[in-house]
């Protein structure tokens, strides 16, 4: 559970996580790592290198408020209703030509937990092969195997009757569960997709994302709350004390040391002109929007869009902010016929939602429970039958004709030709039951003959755009919202999917069962666009869909992994080309946009972004230096080996940070861990008398495992020893004698 501590004369809030203030706060505003974003990825990556990284200091900087207890978040039937509101940064795109000449909103999370806070709580995963290309890209070690092991890092799945157990993970900090309240009207939807040749898949999240499912939601199964990355339980749930968050802070640039040929972050600057501090590294988690103006505003770019916004050039990055890439949607909205409820009754009948609202926060079923959960995923041969290859030759000549000059849309075209041919691996068009009216043309006003009426949407995404854009700044100031232009269906083909996706939600609402629940088509209409064949009948689809379609919120690639030579922004260890120890770790770093939604995909990113730093600091500090000592120990017989560093203030004498690094069993590891934080503020007299018993008394260590508190011990006396070897006029520490270091492991640790 979270303490809040509001410091006098600061507008920002800082929270200490685990019940405790937070150990380093005596350290002022410097910190080893500075996380610039406290949202899906950003509390992720920060609570993870606060669980292993137990003597740094992370700190994590978010521009919105916490909002535990805010019920249109954590309420599950209460999805959407914080979009346009102070938890959301309210973007839109400029007018965008091939969508009727319309600006889109872009809504992003502007709260602890960022858009994990707002999104529709769908949680999935593209196919093995879409992973699999990002190492084809040039990025050794990013695949589908050490993704789905990232990915499963984060997730505790509760078992279901609905659903397998392959490709799902246990006690992760975000619970994830089947929704068990299923509409009725729901249960003809899987039927229906099965009549139409689509198999049902249990288990999707396991790399074939191809079938019809029942599909989870992140939501807590103990009370039914939305579990996301900040609450319920959330990351901070597994961080220690030395992880401290500041609400309502604005970044407004990365300060670097630019005195090496190599530009090191040592901090960021504030939008109020303070400046905080970064020993070991800057990470940017701020989105695929804001990560690039981040960026951009930091003088990393290019050099055109630098000029523009009179930001002086540091390093030449053409790809920051390009490479835009997003899902898009549809609706078609059917009337139920008379025998059914949905969930449309919360629209007109107050009394009814508020006995709904009692009984869910009462812990029982309630209409409030529903996220959705009925999913298909169909590739475009699937869905289009014969029409397949007429699509594929349009989508051949867009191919040959990419909408910039960027190095990687050649190579990104060629990618999504190949996925088309995968028609069993691959998805390209998702359809969502959702429960009531979700559509464009709006719920029928209270004047309207059909109001009261109840209603389901068949919600329908293009999963593989050809189409991108682009996110950049037009001013040094971060107050100024950037330029937006996705380039919506730009090519000729995204129409076409586009179209040919609309379709398929007619042909899956017209299939029984599902045709037989209900009346009328409510959108688009057959008013709006005829049954049937034809040119006019292809120009009404067109119109159709342009004039419909919105975005499904799943935006990436503006700081794509990719190789420099290729426009790319993050080497594959999400380091920013042309800096030492600046990363970006969210969506935008995603170089081709997958077929699922993107939140899985986030946290794996995260936890596998968390995981490089960890192997990089990891019980390290800068050995060469002076102020450092370091302690190598073993014990043969068991292969325990503990290697421990200490930082040593010259002028006070006392031990300001230590790091460790052990290979062995589990009390090896915790011995260690422990000591450090035995360590922290004291002399190296108070250190040297340190004693095992003190550590095999806190840990209980049983008698087979005393060796564990010994080799402690021996490992802060060797450190104390190699400290002062460096330090001649150091006064001696009195020590007992010290183990002796074993060579052959120190190229290990």
């Amino acid at each position: 559970m979270a303490v809040f501590r509001y410091l006098v004369g600061l507008s920002a809030t800082i929270l200490a996580w685990n019940g405790v203030a937070a150990t380093c706060e005596a350290n002022g505003n410097s910190y080893d790592f500075v996380v610039v974003g406290g949202g899906t990825a950003g509390l992720a990556v920060a609570s993870r290198l606060s669980e292993a990284l137990t003597s740094n200091c992370i700190l994590v900087l978010e521009a919105g408020p916490e909002a535990p207890d805010e019920e249109k978040i954590n309420v599950p039937g209460m999805k959407g209703s914080t979009i346009g509101t102070v938890y959301d940064w309210n973007f839109t795109t400029t007018a965008q030509p091939s969508v009727a000449n319309r600006s889109i909103a872009q809504t992003r999370g502007k709260v602890l937990g960022g858009s994990s806070a707002l999104n529709l709580m769908s949680w999935d995963r593209a196919s093995s092969v879409e992973y699999d290309v990002w190492e084809q890209l040039g990025n050794p070690g990013w695949n589908w195997t050490t993704m789905i092991s990232a990915m499963l890092k984060a997730e505790n799945f509760h078992k279901s009757p609905y659903y397998g157990d392959s490709g799902v993970g246990f006690g992760g900090p975000v619970d994830t569960m089947i929704n068990d309240y299923v509409p009725e009207q729901q249960y003809s939807f899987i039927p229906t997709l099965e009549n139409l040749g689509v198999a049902e898949n249990n288990i999707s999240l396991g790399g074939n994302a191809i079938g019809t499912m029942f599909q989870p939601s992140n939501i807590r199964f103990a009370d039914r709350k939305r579990s996301y990355s900040a609450y319920n339980p959330g990351y901070p749930s597994i961080a220690g004390s030395n992880l401290e968050i500041r609400t309502g802070v604005t970044v407004a640039k990365v300060n670097f040391d630019s005195s090496k040929k190599t530009l090191v972050a040592t901090g960021v600057t504030l939008d109020d002109g303070s400046v905080v501090n970064a020993t070991k590294e800057v990470i940017l988690s701020a989105g695929t929007i804001q990560s690039p103006g981040l960026l951009e505003v930091s003088g990393i770019g290019n050099k055109t869009v630098l000029s523009d916004a009179k930001i002086p050039q540091l390093v030449n990055l053409p790809g920051v902010g390009e490479n835009f890439q997003d899902h898009l949607r549809v609706e078609a909205s059917y009337r139920l016929k008379p025998d059914f409820t949905s969930f449309d009754i919360l629209k007109f009948n107050t009394t009814y939602a508020a006995e709904q609202l009692a009984l869910y926060e009462d812990g029982k079923r309630s209409i409030y429970d529903y996220t959705g959960s009925g999913y298909a995923f169909v590739s475009l041969a699937q869905a289009t039958g014969d029409d397949f290859s007429s699509l594929y030759s349009i989508a051949e000549k867009d191919a040959a004709k990419p909408l910039t000059s960027s190095p990687f849309e050649p190579v990104r075209s060629k990618i999504l030709l190949d996925y088309l041919k995968k028609e069993t691996k691959v998805p390209h068009i998702e359809v969502v039951f959702s429960d009531g009216y979700t559509g464009v043309k709006g719920y029928p006003s209270s004047s309207s003959p059909l109001y009261g009426s109840y209603f389901f949407t068949l919600l329908c995404a293009m999963e593989h755009p050809f189409s991108s854009g682009s996110v950049h700044v037009t001013s040094p100031n971060v107050s100024v919202a950037p330029t937006i232009n996705p380039n919506y269906l730009a090519q000729e083909f995204d129409v076409q999917q586009l179209i040919a996706t609309a379709k398929y939600a007619r042909k899956v609402a017209s299939t029984s069962p599902l045709h037989d629940i209900w009346v009328d088509e409510y959108e688009p209409g057959v008013d709006v666009v005829a049954n049937g064949t034809g040119s006019a009948v292809d120009a009404q689809w067109r119109e159709y869909v342009q004039n419909s379609a919105l975005t499904l919120y799943h935006p990436v690639g503006t700081c794509a992994m990719l190789p420099q030579d290729l426009h790319g922004v993050v080497d594959p260890k999400l380091v920013v080309y042309g800096t030492e120890n600046l990363r970006v770790i969210d969506a935008s770093v995603i170089p081709i946009l997958i077929s699922a939604h993107i939140q899985t995909a986030v946290y794996g990113i995260a936890e596998k972004g968390a995981a490089i730093i960890v192997e990089k600091w990891l019980g390290s500090l800068d050995r060469k230096s002076a102020d450092v000592g370091s302690g190598l120990v073993g014990a043969p017989a068991c292969g325990d080996v503990i290697r421990l560093d200490i930082q040593v203030d010259e002028k006070t004498g006392k031990i300001t940070k230590s790091a460790f690094k052990t290979f062995g069993c589990g009390s090896a590891i915790a011995s260690s861990s422990y000591l450090t934080t035995l360590l922290a503020g004291k002399t190296l007299e108070e250190a040297g008398n340190i004693q095992n018993t003190q550590i095999a008394n806190e840990l209980c260590l049983p008698p087979v495992k005393l060796h564990c508190s010994l080799l402690a011990e021996d490992a802060i006396k060797a450190a104390i020893k190699n400290y002062e070897s460096k330090r001649p006029a150091a006064a001696a520490t009195n020590l007992a004698d010290t183990s002796k270091a074993f060579k052959e492991t120190a190229a290990q640790i």
